[in-house]
């Protein structure tokens, strides 16, 4: 189900989506980030660690080496970046599904290395319109999203 699109003019304001985002959650979901590289996943995914109240002085980077970072927050915060992701063998070991389907918030880059796009969660798609310019695009996908597509809602707002 497609919810919102728009259009994000500077890197402040996909940023402040995220962060608008993270502060509507109330219950674990998986966000699936895709986008090409430098389109701005990692700066929504940054909004999003800011709204769920991680805190400002930690910083939010890309786990590209380490395939997932875990902060502390209201919901806790586990963030994938599958873009090294060389064997499906390295999310089982480093128990993907016990974080993505479990009490916090799983936040995926590079979701296509799951070979599976029929993930459950929030599908958020980054694509550069400009040097500046983002169009973000959010969809739901799969059952028991209620309460999300509500506070979807309300980001529209």
């Amino acid at each position: 189900m497609h919810l919102l699109s728009v259009v994000s003019d500077e890197e402040s304001q996909t940023l402040e989506l995220g962060e608008k985002l993270g502060r509507l959650l109330e219950q674990p979901v998986r966000i699936l980030l895709q986008g090409d590289l430098g389109v701005g996943k990692t700066v929504f995914a940054r909004g999003v660690a800011r709204g769920l109240g991680v805190d400002p002085q930690i910083p939010i980077t890309s786990p590209t080496f380490t395939l997932m970072n875990h902060y502390s927050a209201r919901l806790d915060l586990y963030h994938f970046d599958l873009y090294r992701l060389s064997e499906p063998d390295e999310l089982i070991e480093l128990g993907f599904d016990e974080y993505a389907y479990g009490s916090g918030v799983a936040l995926i880059e590079w979701p296509e290395k799951l070979n599976n796009l029929e993930t459950p969660g929030l599908w958020v798609t980054l694509t550069r319109i400009s040097a500046v310019q983002r169009e973000i695009s959010m969809r739901l996908q799969g059952d028991n999203l209620e309460e999300l597509t509500a506070a979807l809602q309300d980001l529209c707002r």
